[in-house]
């Protein structure tokens, strides 16, 4: 049997979670929830419909060691929730700068678990950033209010394309100044 790759990569506390990386067995549950057209359709980089593979692929990605970002997922099961509640990313960029990326599966939306990821990547940040920033769609004014309650300055307007819409969509781009 084939091992998982040792991924190095902090498990972070949240209150109601642990962001910890992810694992080959979080497939199902991460292609049943990105599978749903809205969670596609409010990232930059999920299709609709999800291709067979597309999961596991992009878990290989996230556990490979020359991957591009970190990946963490929102996992409730120590606490009585759900193991697969969302997933949050930090890719690094350069001059000390890293880009935050989420998504909350649809059955948890407006509770709060977004809000709780993206303060327990502030308060640990694990890529030493100086500068964190994110990119939300505008039609999306609940994502940009989980970065605006986690200390986000919001910086402007611009565009960026969607996979899952095949289109280029409105954004809002927001940014923290670290430490």
């Amino acid at each position: 049997m084939l091992q998982e790759p040792i991924v190095v990569q902090p498990a972070l506390s949240a209150e109601r979670f642990v962001l910890r990386p992810l694992r080959k067995a979080d497939a199902g549950l991460i292609a049943l929830h990105t599978g749903d057209r809205r969670v596609a359709e409010a990232t930059r980089s999920i299709p609709h419909p999800l291709p067979p593979g597309a999961t596991e692929a992009f878990i290989a990605q996230a556990l490979a060691e020359d991957r591009r970002e970190d990946v963490w997922v929102m996992d409730g099961s120590g606490l009585g929730h759900a193991e697969v509640l969302g997933l949050v990313s930090l890719a690094p960029m350069d001059r000390g700068q890293s880009e935050i990326k989420y998504w909350v599966a649809p059955a948890f939306w407006n509770t709060g678990y977004a809000s709780e990821a993206v303060a327990a990547i502030v308060r640990a940040n694990p890529h030493k950033a100086r500068t964190l920033f994110a990119q939300v769609f505008k039609d999306n004014p609940g994502s940009a209010r989980v970065l605006t309650n986690s200390g986000f300055d919001y910086l402007g307007d611009a565009e960026a394309f969607c996979v899952a819409r095949n289109t280029t969509v409105p954004t809002r781009t927001y940014l923290r100044k670290m430490g």
